[in-house]
């Protein structure tokens, strides 16, 4: 494994990072939006509040990161994919931007037009921002991103891979989080909360399951490279996947809360590294290959010890902050 490959590999861990972390998020937000009315959505929206309120600034410095590293490592397939995949590219700077916004001015504003305004920014924006983020993700892994970027700006993201890629990410997104909330509820001592978010979790798993199963033969006809190496390489991973899924939705089905988190997350992480996997050694998922994208190795050096100090700096405090709200306390004004 020469230098950029490990580059590669380091960028890609805040991929998953940001997968589970900032996944997590958005999927608060997709049950925010489909909780019901003001009256009938009111606990699990003020449990979705107290759940992400301290965290979901944190979640996004892995976004960051993943940005840093692929502009600054890969600087050939960066412009490949920013100069293609601008749609989608704003469309989520735009559902980031405007969920935030709305999360937080929903929790100020005195006026209930406000509130639900402010409120439906947030919830649809969670929505928006990991389906684009899924549907750039099929436009690479299908190979619409030409080595030297300007590619067609409508059909590399408007495909049946990517449609497959945003939708399984907001699925995915849901699944993640009714875990997390099911668990949030647990600490709270709201049985009724419990229930309802593990409910959820097994409608959210049996769509992904059905959504993994239909985008079988859509990956086989869209993108032959990808369904080839998921069916090669990557099918431990996927395995391993499908039998989180079915031990979490069974966990759930029957009440059980140990390790339920975990197992979530290791059914989305695997699916995450199952694509990386399968599209390795290209980064452009049919072409342009990691070395030769890379830039110049004093740069990945330098890169690479840049990573290392900002991990020992980071992530212990990530650590601290995600203990003490898991702990329940830190608790976001709600």
């Amino acid at each position: 494994m020469n230098l950029s490959d490990v580059v590669a590999l380091v960028m890609f861990v805040g991929v998953v990072a940001y997968a589970l972390f900032g996944g997590a998020d958005f999927g608060a937000g997709f049950w925010d939006l489909t909780a019901g009315g003001a009256e009938r959505g009111k606990n699990p929206r003020h449990l979705v509040d107290l759940s992400i309120g301290p965290v979901w600034e944190a979640n996004h410095t892995w976004l960051i990161y993943c940005l840093v590293m692929l502009w600054s490592g890969f600087p050939t397939a960066f412009a490949a994919i920013t100069t293609t995949l601008y749609l989608p590219l704003v469309l989520a700077a735009l559902g980031i931007v405007l969920r935030g916004a709305g999360f937080a001015f929903r929790k100020v504003s005195v006026r209930t037009p406000q509130q639900r305004l402010n409120g439906t920014l947030f919830a649809a924006s969670s929505v928006l921002t990991p389906y684009c983020f899924g549907s750039i993700a099929g436009g690479i892994a299908s190979g619409r991103v030409p080595s030297g970027g300007n590619g067609d700006a409508v059909t590399s993201w408007l495909n049946p891979t990517s449609v497959l890629g945003g939708i399984l990410a907001v699925v995915s997104c849901a699944y993640l989080a009714a875990f997390y909330l099911a668990t949030a509820a647990h600490r709270l001592d709201d049985a009724g909360l419990e229930r309802y978010f593990r409910h959820r979790a097994l409608l959210a798993g049996a769509v992904a399951g059905v959504v993994s199963i239909a985008g079988i033969f859509v990956l086989r006809t869209d993108a032959p490279r990808l369904f080839h190496q998921l069916g090669h390489r990557g099918l431990p991973l996927m395995a391993l996947a499908a039998l989180c899924g079915i031990v979490g939705m069974a966990g759930a089905r029957l009440g059980r809360r140990a390790g339920r988190r975990e197992i979530a997350a290791l059914a989305i992480a695997a699916v995450v590294v199952g694509w990386g996997v399968a599209q390795y050694p290209f980064l452009l998922g049919t072409h342009l290959r990691i070395h030769e994208a890379a830039a110049p190795d004093t740069t990945l050096a330098v890169l690479l010890g840049v990573a290392c100090v900002a991990a020992l700096i980071i992530l212990p405090s990530l650590i601290l902050l995600f203990r003490l709200s898991g702990q329940g306390r830190l608790r976001a004004r709600a």
